[in-house]
């Protein structure tokens, strides 16, 4: 089963070694694999989410992430975004930008520090976005009881979610934005990420719109086909789990896309501090992105969402903290070692956590012993 998923993962992992090596030496070999870690670093919480998604969609949209989701994810957002970067500051042609970071590499590199606040402000807010709505929703499984459950009372006020994102981009831009971190010291750049952060809530608002839409579209028309499938089990035929398609799927890969862009935005600048080779970056984070791409397939495979409930709660809190570092950055310097830190920290605890309630309900006979525990331990457990 991991052979079978990792399998391409491995397979390029080879093969860019192999090409950065004998390309342009043991640097460039070492370069590459640093940023490959890197990238699996800062991402895991992307997998676990993206696995929450995944699992609703059937055998065939599983396979487009694989495939035409990761060609958009490794050349899109590794490849071809920094040069566009480069392009839109400084108004210049793709093919000027690419000789710009073959020839000029520490211009290249001021001018993706530049674009920096604006990219922090989108990002930030769609994560945001993504995080206040997930913690706002009253769940029958709760992790951190304590804080969730009156969360989850507020999250009954409409517009709550796009309230606290809008009052949160505000004060970015009137305190971080005021001084944002450039190439060339500290400048003001409020009007910048101001735009920048609406932009993400609006992307944020109209892709997550159009998703929600056409999955409660389809809500019928699953319950129908779950009474279906309870009628042939009854009769003893072969079922087989289908999951959304269609105009739903669509919508959700679309979703996972510019999630995984708005994931990709700390590693793609973090490169930079390893790095201003635009080959090296591009084959660095891309093998780590196939990386991210297996494992979310083999968490929704192996059920693991279901069997460790907090994980999804853990993945969303790290979001919620890469959020507010992305809106820092705007200001501060803030290393890669700590993102990655803390989004592993939050994956970690909440696994943990489910390993003890997992234990908690064996012990009990599989059954719930908290209000927080209403689901049954899996016969995988």
């Amino acid at each position: 089963m991991v052979l079978k998923t990792f399998g391409w993962s491995f397979a390029i992992t080879a093969l860019g070694l192999a090409f950065a090596a004998w390309q342009w030496g043991w640097e460039a070999f070492g370069v590459v694999l640093i940023l490959s870690i890197l990238e699996i670093s800062l991402s895991f919480d992307n997998a676990v989410v993206n696995a929450g998604i995944l699992k609703k969609m059937n055998a065939f949209w599983q396979k487009i992430f694989l495939t035409i989701g990761i060609l958009i994810a490794v050349f899109g957002m590794r490849l071809v975004f920094p040069v566009a970067i480069v392009a839109i500051s400084a108004k210049v042609g793709p093919i000027e930008a690419i000789e710009l970071a073959m020839d000029q590499p520490e211009r290249y590199e001021a001018l993706v520090t530049d674009a920096h606040p604006a990219i922090a402000a989108f990002g930030g807010m769609f994560l945001l976005m993504i995080f206040l709505d997930f913690i706002f929703e009253d769940r029958d499984i709760k992790w951190l009881g304590w804080l969730e459950r009156p969360l989850a009372k507020l999250g009954k006020v409409d517009m709550l979610s796009v309230c606290i994102a809008l009052i949160a981009l505000l004060f970015s831009a009137m305190s971080f934005a005021t001084h944002a971190h450039t190439s060339t010291g500290y400048q003001d750049k409020s009007a910048t990420v101001l735009l920048a952060g609406v932009a993400g809530l609006i992307t944020y608002l109209i892709v997550g719109g159009l998703s929600g839409f056409f999955e409660n579209k389809l809500e019928e028309e699953e319950e129908r086909e779950h009474e279906e499938e309870e009628k042939a089990k009854a009769e003893g035929k072969p079922v087989s789990a289908v999951g959304l398609a269609g105009k739903a799927a669509f919508f959700l890969f679309l979703y996972l896309e510019v999630l995984d862009a708005s994931f990709s935005f700390d590693g793609v600048i973090g490169a930079f501090a390893i790095t201003n080779h635009i080959f090296w970056m591009a084959l660095g984070l891309g093998i780590g992105a196939m990386y991210v791409r297996s494992l979310t397939v083999y968490l929704v495979r192996q059920g693991t969402l279901d069997d460790y409930v907090y994980l999804e709660h853990g993945a969303h809190y790290a979001i919620g903290a890469l959020a507010v570092i992305l809106l820092i950055t705007i200001e501060h310097e803030i290393s890669e070692l700590i993102t990655g830190t803390i989004g592993v920290f939050l994956i970690a605890a909440s696994f943990l956590s489910s390993i003890q309630r997992n234990r908690r309900l064996a012990a009990a006979g599989g059954k719930a012993d908290s209000p927080d525990d209403k689901t049954e331990v899996s016969s995988g457990v």
